[in-house]
């Protein structure tokens, strides 16, 4: 993996297509050059689907923290949260119920960044304190639709 494969991937997560075209307009590489990537990227299993959804364990991300933010801040849940998602690696928040403020997804590409993860909390005015769990491994992650059959489906969501 490259530069312009990152570049690439990057895009396609901002962008939410594949689209060759779309992809050289944001990127500056060519046409033919990205369908090349993208087959190369296809192959190795980076790039799981025609959804384009990405293997981050493939792609290099494979170590997931679970973050418990403990908060005493000033103004909205809202606004903490976008703070929050300032920290790279940030890939979801939660705003919860307890003990805990908030809870912090984040995909890292080593356990070495973690310090650093940890450290740009810390930054962050109001965190008081965190509580950080390393994810040994992913049993399974899916969609939501998937844990559901069809009927409960159709019973809980048709009016």
């Amino acid at each position: 993996m490259d530069e312009r494969d990152v570049r690439l991937l990057k895009a396609i997560a901002e962008l939410g297509t594949g689209s060759p075209e779309r992809l050289h307009e944001e990127t500056g590489i060519p046409v033919s050059t990205i369908h090349y990537r993208l087959s190369n990227l296809r192959e190795e299993g980076v790039i799981e689907n025609d959804r384009y959804e990405i293997d981050l364990d493939e792609l290099g991300l494979g170590v997931t923290v679970l973050v418990e933010i403990h908060a005493d801040y000033e103004g909205s849940y809202e606004e903490f949260s976008d703070r929050l998602l300032t920290v790279e690696g940030v890939t979801n928040v939660y705003f919860t119920m307890g003990e805990t403020d908030f809870i912090v997804v984040a995909r890292l590409s080593s356990s070495e960044t973690v310090e650093r993860l940890i450290a740009d909390f810390e930054q962050i005015d109001g965190v008081d304190r965190t509580d950080s769990t390393f994810v040994i491994s992913a049993i399974e992650e899916r969609d939501a639709l998937q844990s559901y059959s069809l009927d409960t489906l159709l019973e809980e969501l048709i009016d």
